[in-house]
């Protein structure tokens, strides 16, 4: 297992590594109602309780039809979505039909009624339709017995539609872990109050529980904390205590006023690794506490957020037994960029049909370029510039 107690960078590699087996999925099963799984992962396989279709059905508004040789069928009845009697109908018989609606066992296919021309107690088809067209059959989507969703499927809202069309009103998910953010600093005020001169207003807790919550985790307590040794360490302690994740947000770098890597050290918490060979986000510290994982990101805005989607992201994932890393794509880059130093980079970019635009301000304190971005461009360290056209590496973000 990857550790690396020292304070040399660790390579994105590496550290995700490191992320990836030191995050443990939480092995704890949790009965919710249905509607309220969204986001969860499947703690184990759901099984059918029913056929979908349950009834043999028709996919288009028209006319059931018993085929026969000729064009022309008698009209004998309607059949309506809902409707639990069926009529019986003979060779060249037709009912009215709608979409949705049980299809009659005697009748063997649905014309489309633009298909039809209405004479008096008759219909005529431009054609007879084959057998079975337009209509779905008994247990087309699953049936009764089978695996619906597999173990580990993410509950979209169009599983939960899914799963609910199949009667199932209570679904069994991985528990969530529930995640602690501590904000540090003195120059942070909360927003709504006057900004005096020196002080900022604090949005990178704010900015992570959007985060966490888009990526559907809502366990989420937030905490603020100035830059006071004691109140550091203190309030470090009690959250991990309570906690299955802490993310700490500004302190970790070696100024004056940074203590919360001194708090750390107190504490006792096991250091896997700090300092990753990035931009931006290098100042990262990721370790752990008995069954507590701890990330200390960056106080700049746009580092701690790239460090929230390259680790943070992956850790919860593979804590509640889902995907664990962003999805990883090729594009062609529309833009020009040269790299200053030596470091591998993740540049905000926005990425639409196979192209990628890198966007202009790339400092880590800015968040208006990550603002309407959807993805971070990987660019190696050995690489100086991006010339337009040129193929790139491109992670999607989870937004």
């Amino acid at each position: 297992m990857f550790r690396h107690n020292g304070n040399k960078m660790v390579s994105i590699d590496e550290a995700i590594k490191a992320v990836l087996e030191h995050s443990n999925t939480i092995s704890l099963e949790i009965n919710l109602p249905l509607e309220s799984a969204g986001n969860s992962i499947l703690f184990k396989d759901v099984i059918a309780p029913i056929h979908m279709p349950p009834f043999r059905q028709s996919a288009m508004d028209g006319y059931a039809l018993n085929l026969h040789e000729d064009t022309t069928y008698s009209l004998i009845g309607e059949v309506k979505a809902g409707d639990s009697q069926q009529p019986l109908l003979s060779r060249g018989e037709a009912t009215r039909i709608f979409t949705g609606a049980p299809v009659p066992d005697s009748a063997n296919a649905v014309v489309v009624q633009e298909k039809v021309v209405l004479k008096g107690e008759n219909i005529v088809v431009e054609r007879n339709p084959v057998k079975e067209q337009n209509v779905r059959p008994i247990a087309e989507q699953v049936k009764k017995g089978e695996v619906a969703l597999k173990k580990g499927t993410r509950l979209t809202p169009a599983a939960i539609g899914y799963l609910s069309s199949l009667g199932v009103t209570e679904i069994s998910v991985y528990k969530k872990p529930s995640v602690a953010i501590v904000a540090t600093g003195n120059e942070l005020i909360e927003a709504g109050k006057a900004l005096t001169y020196g002080k900022i207003y604090e949005s990178n807790s704010v900015m992570l529980k959007s985060a966490l919550l888009s990526c559907g985790f809502d366990a989420i307590s937030i905490h603020k904390v100035k830059d006071n040794y004691n109140e550091t360490r203190e309030k470090i302690r009690n959250v991990i205590a309570g906690n299955d994740v802490v993310l700490i947000s500004g302190g970790i770098s070696v100024g004056d006023y940074d203590f919360v890597g001194k708090a750390l050290k107190e504490l006792g918490i096991d250091q896997v690794f700090y300092k990753v060979n990035q931009k931006p986000g290098k100042p990262l510290f990721f370790g752990k506490n008995e069954d507590t994982i701890l990330f200390a990101l960056p106080g700049n805005p746009a580092a701690a957020l790239t460090c929230f989607y390259m680790y943070v992201y992956a850790s919860l994932q593979k804590m509640t037994g889902a995907d664990n890393t962003l999805t990883k794509v090729t594009a062609t880059s529309t833009s020009y960029f040269q790299k200053k130093g030596d470091r591998p980079q993740f540049l905000k970019a926005i990425f639409k049909d196979g192209k990628v635009t890198i966007s202009e301000g790339q400092s880590s304190a800015m968040l208006q370029t990550f603002a309407v971005a959807n993805a971070l461009v990987q660019m190696p360290g050995e690489l100086e510039e991006i010339k337009i056209n040129d193929t790139v590496e491109v992670l999607l973000l989870p937004v």
